[in-house]
């Protein structure tokens, strides 16, 4: 039997939408308002969506505890009240929510022990929402546990 379990955080963060591969023109027509060059914000609600087998003894699919430790860790201290287009991320990506969502995947899904790592969805506004559920033939991921106290690849 699976079960899921999507936790809820917030972050808040500047960007810019604009890209190297087109015209000054072009970056307007497709992005709009979003290629302001002195760039905009959002309050994002990030939702971290993780599935796996109940635990006979706790009754959970993971320790709530490892998993706010693990996002805090790994996603908010990085990305919150961060100018998304001075990331290491986005050094060749365009700092879109769809970019954004995929970046969060990608930093915790190999560190994400406890349960799989099902999709990471972000809420930029009210009317948009992003989903990234991880790329055809991703390994799934799924050992014992995380600890604080790993190195990070910042």
């Amino acid at each position: 039997m699976k079960a899921h379990l999507t936790k809820r955080y917030w972050l808040a963060a500047s960007h810019r939408l604009h890209s190297e591969k087109l015209t000054e023109e072009q970056n307007r027509a497709t992005y709009g308002k979003c290629n302001n060059p002195y760039g905009h914000g959002h309050n994002y609600a990030v939702e971290i969506t993780v599935g796996g087998q109940i635990d006979a003894a706790s009754g959970m699919i993971c320790d709530l505890g490892e998993l706010d430790g693990l996002v805090t860790c790994e996603v908010l201290e990085r990305f919150d009240h961060q100018n998304l287009n001075c990331l290491p991320e986005f050094r060749d990506a365009v700092p879109t929510s769809e970019n954004l969502c995929k970046a969060i995947y990608q930093v915790l899904h190999p560190r994400l022990r406890t349960a799989h790592l099902e999709r990471v969805r972000l809420e930029e506004t009210s009317m948009n929402s992003f989903e990234y559920s991880g790329a055809p033939g991703e390994p799934a991921v799924g050992l014992l546990g995380w600890s604080g106290d790993e190195e990070s690849d910042r």
